[in-house]
């Protein structure tokens, strides 16, 4: 399957620098390049993307798509035609940010031309959005991404959120995602081979998020009002959240190691693994070690934890990733753990991961970048995809 664990390190750095971003290709593969468009910006061979607004909170005029991404060679953006454009300085207004908004239909579905390209789908409610258009490092046009979690941030008091895609010739591949915050609940319906749906959350849940991260030991300050809930590892870097947080389970985990074996097993085969000296090293298809990771590494699933497309260190990465925000590292010595009804069950655990799971009526979250290990992430693909279909479902 796709992994979206690239992106998200491309896309924080976006939304922080207005560095470029690229989805990420196949969790076993290369990165997966989408086709280019058109020279002179006609609009590429495409699918229809319907955009539904059942929020009950915003009429369809104070709604706002924006579609923006990278062609495989640069970051581009979607007009309300279906064009699939460059990413130009030219296009910032007076007011110094670019204006790509896409309204929606006066009322009922609107109805657009989504070019292959890999991207984000943005929806803003009750006020547009301001992207930048800048000049990245390598001298070409970018875009600086909203930052939710930023108090400084041009787009802090706009209420949005977003969905993920990588649209080619090998079909669709989507996700909803809370990994960096959640404030507008979202679903995708993909039809193609079959119909799909992925990230509908139950009645009442966004209610129910807020308040289950506010409850949480920690985790209060996460909570924005009304408007989002930050991912734990943003609101470390805000120093809304505990550096050292995860830091006795992660010791705990550390030391259980040093006894006994740990086996963690990934599509090249079992790895076993055991800590000496501080590393929890391994043997088995390849030969990888971990230094003990921080608080910081396991929440946003880098630094120690950072997954090479590899085949080999980054699936054990990803897995010991995803058992230390389950909290089931220490207590399960085969990984990865399968069983939902063990995750979150320890006081120090990843409870905003584990309130995006318990809301979604399928039990599927994009909580944390890792959590595609053993399917878990709100996430579809199709090889013969017809068209797809973004909700906002009711809040």
């Amino acid at each position: 399957m796709i992994t979206r664990r690239s992106l998200l390190g491309g896309l924080a750095a976006g939304a922080a620098t207005a560095s470029g971003f690229v989805l990420a290709g196949r969790a076993t593969g290369a990165p997966t390049r989408a086709h280019r468009p058109a020279p002179d910006g006609r609009a590429a061979a495409g699918m229809s993307l319907h955009i539904v607004n059942n929020s009950g909170e915003y009429a369809n005029s104070s709604v706002w798509i924006y579609i923006v991404g990278n062609d495989g060679t640069q970051q581009v953006h979607v007009t309300p035609e279906g064009e699939l454009k460059p990413v130009a300085l030219a296009d910032n207004g007076s007011d110094g940010f670019t204006d790509y908004a896409i309204p929606l239909a006066a009322g009922g579905t609107t109805t657009l031309q989504l070019p292959r390209m890999s991207g984000r789908i943005y929806t803003a409610l009750g006020g547009k959005l301001k992207f930048k258009a800048v000049e990245d490092g390598n001298g070409k046009a970018a875009l600086a991404y909203p930052a939710g979690w930023v108090a400084s941030d041009p787009n802090y008091d706009v209420l949005h959120d977003c969905a993920e895609f990588t649209y080619n010739s090998g079909g669709m591949y989507c996700n909803t995602t809370m990994v960096d915050m959640f404030s507008v609940p979202l679903a995708i319906k993909l039809t193609g081979a079959k119909d799909q749906t992925t990230g509908t959350l139950k009645d009442g849940a966004r209610a129910k998020i807020f308040a289950d991260v506010k409850a949480a030991e920690g985790f209060d300050a996460l909570v924005i009002d009304d408007k989002r809930v930050i991912a734990p590892g943003h609101g470390l870097d805000s120093g809304l959240f505990g550096k050292d947080y995860l830091a006795p389970a992660i010791d705990e985990a550390w030391s259980a190691y040093e006894a006994k074996d740990l086996t963690v097993t990934t599509n090249a085969g079992a790895f076993t693994g055991r800590v000496g000296g501080g590393k929890l090293s391994f043997t088995g298809p390849g030969t990888v070690s971990f230094d003990k990771p921080s608080t910081r590494d396991v929440l946003f699933c880098d630094g120690t934890l950072a997954a090479p497309n590899d085949g080999t260190l980054g699936p054990v990465a990803a897995i010991l990733g995803a058992a230390l925000n389950r909290s089931t590292l220490r207590s399960h010595a085969d990984q990865p753990t399968t069983d939902p009804a063990a995750f979150y069950q320890e006081r120090l655990t990843n409870h905003y991961a584990k309130a995006m799971h318990a809301a979604t009526k399928d039990g599927k979250a994009y909580g944390f970048a890792f959590d595609d290990v053993a399917g878990f992430a709100s996430y579809i693909e199709d090889g013969a995809p017809k068209e797809i279909t973004l909700t906002l479902t009711p809040f």
